[in-house]
């Protein structure tokens, strides 16, 4: 098997997972309580605490552990919406989030928020002058991903951020695709609340955080108990809290290493896609993305055919977001980035970790390059196009 789908999830590290097994059945005490039994897990997850906040230049108490970044997609932005509804009701976001926020903000508008879904340029770059134009009095949050899950641009945070400090709106992002792959750093960049996943970065599942600035008064978002200092309730997952402090540990002892053995892989697959097959395009910024993201779209071909056929030769990809999966509908980044249904139904995405060799890379280009080949010689428009009954557009 060749695993190129870790935008979709990634492996836990054996050192990750060695360090979460002591907190299944040895030290598997509720860390709420108050014998010293407990008080070994209420340490692990302290420290683990420690590890996830380093990594953004955060403090530890600002680290709120969550069940993944969905749920501190919901809690940073519903949360945020009702603690300063009487300064306003106004949000202002991008048209390429992930639905976590999008849905979000969505259930907010029919509660009677206003929501300002501010567009991309061709590469997927938020348009900035568009961002400060929708600022308003009443705007209370600007909520902009890091990176985004599809086509791995990454978004001008700093500038963001400063314009929402500017204007004193706070600032969320969701870095659930960024965080232990690219730098971040919350004091640089100005942001409030920020977004993670234990799963994205060789964590272990149903595990994230909320980063929430000291001095951001949002309240619960899951009620009951008083764990993670009465704002987050539910006993603490142990074994996934240790798990991604462990990840968050690695990834910063690696950070630098991986980003340049990564993205070197990525240009070379990307360039071999881009020579070998015709009619194929790269989507999303072809600099400024994610180390491990690389996003085409093949013309005259739909893209379920082209996983199927990938998956016959032992080839894990996506078309997009896992989160989409099942949908007829063509993703709704590439629309947002200009590309008509037709194309856009076509994509592929092929998400590489520092695991993945470059052996990997030639064979799924080998098997790509005769299956685009193979599902375009049952096109009918594929046929029409070479009889010259198409306009050539790359």
């Amino acid at each position: 098997m060749i695993y190129l789908d870790n935008a979709a999830t990634t492996a836990v590290e054996e050192e990750v997972f060695a360090a979460m097994k002591p907190y299944f059945c040895e030290q598997y005490s509720n860390p709420s309580a108050i014998y010293s039994f407990a008080g070994k897990s209420m340490k692990a997850v302290d420290e683990a605490r420690e590890k996830t906040a380093r990594l953004i230049g955060a403090q530890p108490n600002e680290i709120y552990f969550t069940a993944g970044g969905s749920e501190s997609d919901n809690w940073a932005i519903k949360a945020a919406a009702e603690a300063y509804k009487n300064k306003g009701k106004h949000i202002i976001t991008s048209t390429i989030e992930h639905h976590a926020v999008l849905h979000t903000c969505q259930y907010l508008e029919k509660q009677g928020y206003e929501v300002t879904y501010v567009d991309v340029d061709e590469n997927g770059v938020i348009k900035l002058d568009a961002l400060e134009a929708a600022v308003r009095p009443d705007t209370i949050l600007i909520t902009v991903m890091a990176a985004n899950n599809e086509i791995g641009t990454i978004q001008p945070l700093k500038e963001i951020g400063a314009l929402a400090r500017k204007n004193n709106i706070l600032f969320h992002t969701d870095a659930v695709q960024a965080y232990g792959h690219i730098p971040l750093n919350v004091d640089e960049l100005n942001i409030d609340m920020l977004s993670a996943s234990g799963h994205k970065f060789h964590g272990p599942k149903g595990i994230g955080f909320l980063y929430i600035r000291k001095g951001v008064r949002i309240g619960s978002y899951i009620h009951g108990g008083a764990q993670e200092r009465s704002r987050r309730a539910g006993t603490l997952n142990t074994p996934g809290i240790v798990g991604m402090g462990a990840a968050a540990d690695l990834a910063a002892a690696k950070l630098a290493e991986n980003m340049t053995k990564v993205s070197e892989l990525r240009d070379y697959l990307i360039q071999r896609v881009l020579d070998e097959v015709p009619y194929s395009r790269l989507n999303g910024h072809p600099v400024k993305r994610l180390p491990g993201n690389a996003n085409f779209c093949f013309r005259f071909i739909e893209g379920e055919s082209l996983l199927i056929l990938l998956d016959q030769q032992g080839i894990c990809a996506s078309s997009g977001s896992a989160c989409t999966s099942g949908s007829l509908d063509p993703s709704h980044v590439l629309l947002a980035i200009g590309l008509p249904h037709e194309i856009a139904h076509g994509s592929l995405r092929l998400t590489l970790s520092e695991t993945t060799t470059k052996e990997e890379i030639d064979f799924t280009v080998e098997e790509l390059k005769k299956i685009v080949e193979r599902l375009r010689s049952m096109s009918p428009l594929y046929e029409d196009f070479v009889k010259g009954g198409m306009n050539h557009v790359q």
